[in-house]
């Protein structure tokens, strides 16, 4: 083996795709020699006898058709590179195509086909420096494509793919739930923390804390979502029951905000579509209805499914909330070391009694009352 084996090897690697400027340079090659070939075959028959002028016509439509193929092709390959919603490969699809018609307009034209030299051109390897040009613009747009996603969505790649996985689970799942508008709104009294049962009535209080007074919510809606287990109640002292989302109720809500479409127009029509789904499991009308009237729970299958994306401003949260509980653990603040202390968090309030459901292997709590 020569002693520059090694470096010849390294000189030389595999490059993937040609330029789009190469698929259609060699795209339009390919079709002025499909174009020359079908002129050549049309003064075949020009010059042949009457009597034997069967096969040059039929090689004279072949060869035209192939033409016609390899400059429709070389076309496609100029306006997919000029298109950014198209893929990159599709040039070098066009510019293949191309050289393939062309070849084949040459062979049914009799003439040599030169067109087959054109494939050297699309599978040339590129040198290392060539190569090494091309990944760094590969590399610069790719970067350049995530910081505008980045701005545009507030959130990394993973959890970009996280969020798109979340609108199909969504588009699955929330038409099942029987839900309208108002069920979606009453969840997001409860997620504000301000959600509380006094008296047989809903109510959203003007701020936490203060369960008197507030907007009146759905008592029907809301005592649904409870009996399906989407809330659950937190008894205060007084005998007031904070409202919050049950960890199947967060989940279902999320999906509910990402597909508002599988949200139905009113009660009736949510009744009819959960009237719908139940009707075959009881036979009785009774049943049926009474069936129909209970909100079904989130499908099982999208609840361990469903995985929340975090945005960049949660994260750099996140990691200053984790920067000072290791700047406790390590002891905080030590003498003749001015290192700044992390602002103090609000004390924690009180705990409070949690209303366990009764029939924990049921899907319905009991009432709020």
């Amino acid at each position: 083996m020569p002693k520059n084996a090694s470096a010849v090897h390294h000189q030389v690697v595999p490059a993937g795709d040609p330029s789009p400027q190469t698929c259609i340079q060699v795209a339009r090659q390919a079709a002025i020699l499909a174009v020359t070939a079908a002129d050549d075959a049309m003064t075949a028959v020009c010059h042949s006898r009457s009597s034997a002028a069967a096969r040059p016509e039929a090689a004279m439509h072949a060869a035209h058709k192939e033409a016609v193929e390899a400059e429709r092709h070389a076309d496609r390959a100029e306006q997919y590179a000029d298109d950014p919603t198209m893929p990159s490969s599709a040039p070098l699809y066009c510019a293949r195509a191309a050289v393939d018609h062309a070849v084949r307009a040459q062979s049914a034209a009799g003439v040599e086909t030169t067109a087959e030299d054109l494939r050297a051109e699309l599978e040339r390897k590129l040198t290392a420096a060539e190569y090494a040009e091309r990944e760094t613009e590969r590399r610069r747009e790719e970067a350049e494509r995530e910081v505008e996603e980045r701005a545009a969505t507030g959130m990394d790649a993973d959890n970009r793919d996280r969020a798109a996985r979340n609108r199909y689970l969504a588009e699955g799942h929330v038409a099942a739930l029987g839900w309208t508008a108002g069920h979606v709104r009453v969840l997001e009294a409860a997620e504000s923390g301000r959600l509380y049962w006094r008296g047989g009535q809903a109510r959203q209080a003007a701020r936490r804390g203060v369960w008197n007074g507030g907007r009146r919510i759905s008592r029907d809606r809301t005592e649904a979502l409870f009996a399906a287990r989407f809330l659950l109640a937190v008894r205060q002292d007084d005998s007031t029951r904070v409202l919050a989302p049950s960890p199947m109720g967060q989940t279902a809500l999320e999906l509910a905000r990402l597909h508002p479409a599988g949200l139905h127009d009113n009660d009736q029509a949510a009744y009819e579509a959960r009237f719908t789904r139940v009707r075959r499991r009881h036979k009785r009308r009774d049943d049926q209805k009474a069936a129909a009237r209970v909100l079904p729970p989130l499908d099982s299958s999208a609840r361990n499914l469903y995985r929340k994306p975090v945005t960049l401003t949660e994260q750099r949260a996140r990691a200053e909330r984790d920067a000072a509980v290791r700047w406790e653990d390590e002891g905080g603040h030590c003498p003749g070391a001015h290192t700044p202390r992390p602002a103090v968090e609000s004390v924690a309030s009180p705990p409070v009694r949690i209303i366990l459901p009764l029939h924990r292997h049921t899907a319905v709590q009991p009432a709020l009352w």
